[in-house]
């Protein structure tokens, strides 16, 4: 069970969308090996120094593989605790809320702020290359606000 919540959890979604990890990538630094966030994070992923020692002694903080790994590792602890909470995987929005707000993930109360970031992540993850058409709201018509408008 625990393999097949991981493997929901990090392999590409159906051949839609972009892998979850890429995706992370993708919003957290653009793909960037060598950035380094505001609270020190470190890695294309952003993780805080002190998450990235609790998983390994090595300091190939900007090699893309040692990255994933690590990446990997955190991720999968979270998504157990998530498990042991909700009794279900994440999806999308709730995994990148994982990664970047935990304790709100596993406590239901996500801030704005991140549920945006979450929305943009799981956006991303379902992307499938083919714009959606957003459907409009009809405008409603009011005899004579053509006419008004010109004036």
């Amino acid at each position: 069970m625990r393999t097949l919540v991981l493997l929901l959890a990090l392999c590409p979604t159906l051949a839609f969308g972009m892998d979850r990890l890429a995706a992370l990538s993708m919003i957290e630094t653009g793909d960037n090996d060598r950035m380094v966030g505001r609270a020190g994070e470190i890695s294309r992923y952003q993780i805080l120094k002190s998450e990235w020692r609790a998983v390994t002694n090595s300091v190939r903080y900007s090699d893309p593989e040692t990255a994933k790994r690590v990446t990997q590792i955190i991720i999968d602890r979270r998504v157990q605790a998530f498990q042991g909470v909700y009794s279900r995987p994440p999806t999308h929005f709730e995994l990148y809320g994982l990664w970047n707000a935990p304790s709100q993930v596993l406590t239901g109360k996500v801030s704005r702020t991140v549920a945006e970031r979450c929305r943009r992540y799981s956006n991303l993850c379902e992307w499938t290359g083919v714009p959606t058409p957003v459907a409009s709201t009809p405008v409603q018509k009011t005899p004579g606000l053509l006419l008004t408008q010109m004036r």
